[in-house]
């Protein structure tokens, strides 16, 4: 059959269209492949991005380690300590150091070192002396430390001179009185059984918290009978340094009694240390002491304390750290309120390296008690480099 005129364009043009048709369909599908590729990598994107996640969470879920020091792995002997005494009292494999001459679980166990870097730690941070004293470590109960009166005699002489004998130094030997220093806290078995229960930091903070709060009294009063000697128990007197006995502490009058004469007070105490000490040299009184004298001004009318300017610096009088030790006394008539000196030279805290622990779990049941224990003693080493001020007219 013959085409038509009309009938042959319509079928040219049709012809003409399906290959126009065909480039436009190819086009959508090269941008569907393309959106579709743009998906799937989004899709990748986000896969690794939760996969990340994940792994961060399954981190920040896992039970940390100890702490004693900041990215330490628990030893070996200290998961034994934790998982097999401190949880189920089974010492099998644990190191054993007698508390006296008992053996066996009797005697108990000396903490891992973890665990005592962090009691140590904690120590350092919630007792006021321990942080500003010298703290030697120690391997028996004893500890003794020669120290010079009057420093190293010397001479000047010129070049073919002759060399004098100098005066030979006195030496002095100091002796810290020890004592044992204990803590008992308690923990129900149930607690310890519980393995979301962090024992060992838990354990920690309870020994350093009692043993701050008995070792914050010792070094400031400590008698020396069985327990630290505490700087205000040395002997007192207004002696200057080079005629003054060795090893006892000069105090500086307030110039009034049981108060201030004047906040000049404050200015002659601080002078009255040798310039020696003065570099980093620190007040140590109570909250009571030191709400009064931050309420003194000079005559221009700025005050003598300085809050810190920076986070983490302490505040300041007289351009000196001050330390709150809440067992300094209250000022009142002929009282010692007031300390101020170079504590790192002139205080000294010799300890047992080991706290030990023993686990008790029948004296008081269902609890299981940890009774630690720890040798410590103190004793002002160098009386030139503390002073006190007394609330007294002279």
């Amino acid at each position: 059959m013959e085409l038509s005129p009309k009938n042959e364009i319509s079928e040219k043009l049709e012809t003409k269209a399906d290959p126009l048709e065909a480039s436009f369909d190819a086009v959508v599908m090269a941008e569907d492949v393309a959106s579709h590729s743009n998906a799937i990598d989004t899709l990748r994107t986000d896969v690794d991005g939760l996969k990340s996640q994940m792994i961060d969470i399954s981190k920040a879920s896992a039970r940390p380690a100890l702490e004693g020091i900041k990215g330490m792995t628990a030893s070996p002997a200290a998961q034994d300590f934790v998982t097999k005494y401190l949880r189920r009292g089974d010492h099998t494999g644990i190191e054993l150091k007698s508390f006296s001459g008992a053996s066996g679980p009797e005697g108990g166990f000396a903490v891992p070192q973890e665990i005592d870097a962090l009691i140590g730690s904690t120590l350092k941070d919630i007792s006021p002396i321990r942080s500003i004293a010298t703290v030697v470590q120690t391997g028996s109960a004893g500890y003794r430390k020669l120290v010079t009166d009057g420093g190293t005699p010397s001479g000047w002489v010129s070049e073919t001179a002759s060399r004098p004998e100098t005066d030979t130094p006195n030496f002095n030997e100091i002796a810290p009185p020890t004592g044992e220093l204990y803590a008992n806290p308690a923990a129900s078995q149930a607690m310890l059984d519980d393995a979301a229960f962090d024992v060992e930091t838990w354990l920690a903070d309870e020994i350093a918290r009692e043993f701050a709060q008995a070792e914050g009294s010792a070094f400031v009063n400590g008698s020396g009978t069985n327990q630290p000697r505490g700087f205000l128990n040395a002997a007192m007197t207004d002696e200057a340094d080079d005629v003054r006995a060795f090893g006892s502490l000069q105090y500086v009058p307030s110039g009034s009694s049981g108060s201030f004469s004047s906040e000049d007070a404050l200015v002659d105490l601080v002078h009255t240390l040798r310039p020696a000490y003065r570099q980093g040299a620190t007040f140590v009184m109570n909250s009571s002491t030191l709400a009064q004298i931050r309420k003194f001004k000079t005559a221009d009318g700025a005050f003598l304390w300085q809050p810190s300017l920076a986070n983490g610096q302490p505040d300041t009088l007289l351009g000196y750290p001050v330390v709150e030790a809440e067992d300094m006394p209250d000022i009142a008539a002929d009282s010692l309120s007031i300390a101020f000196g170079n504590f790192r030279a002139g205080y000294l805290i010799a300890e047992r390296s080991a706290t030990n622990i023993l686990r008790d779990p029948f004296t008081n049941k269902p609890f299981v008690h940890f009774y630690a224990t720890k040798r410590v003693g103190g004793q002002v080493m160098n009386s030139e480099a503390i002073k006190l001020m007394q609330f007294s007219a002279s």
